[in-house]
């Protein structure tokens, strides 16, 4: 199955970049080329792009300690695991205060670095990081692979905070409720969404073997899915079957 995430406000979304870049980092750093390290930097440099919003930091903390509220208004059920309750807290304790700890925003001392910042303002460019643009950096790709790692390493240790709260966050609000299974008649789903909750995120689930792409819109009262097919001439076609898929709603 491909799973498909569709954020429902700008909060989200920004969650869901940071841990797609996060994700692309920690493939790339174990790796052994040069071209490899290349993009594994210029992948901080995106990491540091996004999280340089003013107000990121400010809300990831507030979302961690909203659901550590959240989780502890829930002691003295007796459906409830007291242990598994007290490790989700602690992580999230954990968590707030090592983000709290950080000073200004997510990877700002890595803006002090002259070195990487000279890479970072060639980066944009393109072709801007060859050898007679940035010699310096040129040496560094030359260096042993295990050398270049352990500077990727220290660099993005400076992000990691912010990766496992972020993680911690998006792993909460995709757990937080079930998927189930719909139609798309004649390609495509609609549905009205509850009043009284505010989703976040929706999650869907198709199988790749249908060849079907979902063009997802929504917003607080209603989703819309319409699923499109990739044909021959390189455009998107709607799709006029009628095809099942699965849907989460997470709030």
């Amino acid at each position: 199955m491909i799973l498909y995430e569709y954020p429902f406000n700008e909060r989200i979304r920004t969650y869901l970049r940071l841990e797609h870049l996060f994700r692309r980092l920690g493939e790339l750093v174990p790796a052994e080329s040069p071209l490899s390290h290349h993009f594994a930097l210029v992948t901080i440099f995106e990491i540091m792009d996004v999280a340089a919003r003013a107000d990121l930091k400010s809300d990831v903390m507030r979302d961690l300690e909203k659901h550590k509220s959240t989780f502890n208004a829930y002691r003295g059920n007796p459906n409830i695991s007291e242990a598994a309750l007290d490790q989700v807290v602690a992580q999230l304790e954990r968590n707030f205060n090592t983000l709290n700890g950080i000073a200004g925003k997510a990877g700002q001392s890595l803006t002090e670095n002259e070195w990487l910042m000279s890479i970072r303002s060639r980066a944009s460019i393109p072709g801007g990081t060859c050898e007679f643009d940035l010699p310096a950096y040129y040496a560094w790709q030359h260096r042993s692979s295990q050398s270049r790692r352990a500077d990727l390493e220290r660099w993005s240790g400076t992000l990691a905070p912010l990766a496992e709260s972020i993680y911690l966050l998006l792993k909460l609000l995709r757990d937080a409720d079930v998927p189930y299974k719909v139609i798309a008649t004649n390609g495509q789903f609609q549905q009205n969404l509850p009043q009284g909750r505010s989703f976040q995120l929706l999650r869907l689930r198709i199988d790749p073997k249908l060849g079907l792409i979902p063009e997802i819109s929504g917003n607080r009262l209603m989703v819309s899915v319409r699923l499109m097919r990739h044909e021959s001439d390189d455009r998107l076609h709607q799709s006029s079957d009628d095809t099942p898929f699965e849907l989460t709603l997470c709030a």
